[in-house]
């Protein structure tokens, strides 16, 4: 099972996969928590942020995806996913895949801001800011969203939300 939390920066993909990897883990030893950050920190940077390098980025981390499931092993992927093409191309590849939007408007992420993305994206500071300078197309055929009442309950209340609608992991 690949669930995939997709979100713009600052939406809470981190925050709620950590949380529900917490949960989880206990119960299911196969199981593995990927972070399109830690990933682009793994693979030492690589690619870019610019439209082709998220494009390869994504390629890598739905490839790997792919082969933990073929393995047998549970993912939890937190990533931003502006490719519509490749949430199709999981949902078609993978034994299961439950999909979780994050549906956060850029006024409210702006307001968060902890990593000073959008401010440094307003400033000419940060180029290639996705909700900024690259289009976040809207998911369509996500199994759960989220947004910002929701968010409002707390993180606990997320996950309940998330582990009372995805399928059982074995």
């Amino acid at each position: 099972m690949i669930t995939w939390l997709i979100g713009m920066s600052g939406a809470g993909k981190t925050t709620i996969a950590e949380r529900l990897y917490g949960r989880l883990k206990p119960d299911c030893r196969h199981l593995l928590l990927l972070d399109g950050d830690t990933f682009r920190d793994v693979l030492r940077n690589d690619v870019d942020h610019t439209i082709e390098g998220r494009r390869k980025n994504a390629e890598r981390i739905s490839n790997l995806c792919r082969a933990m499931d073929g393995q047998g092993i549970h993912v939890i992927c937190a990533v931003l996913s502006i490719f519509p093409e490749w949430l199709a191309w999981n949902r078609a590849n993978f034994s299961s895949y439950y999909e979780v939007f994050l549906d956060i408007p850029l006024p409210t992420l702006e307001a968060r801001d902890t990593k000073g993305l959008y401010a440094g994206g307003r400033s000419g500071q940060i180029p290639n800011v996705v909700g900024l300078h690259i289009p976040f197309p809207r998911p369509c055929n996500s199994d759960l969203v989220l947004g910002e009442a929701e968010q409002a309950l707390g993180i606990d209340a997320c996950v309940d939300a998330i582990l009372a609608q995805m399928p059982k992991l074995d």
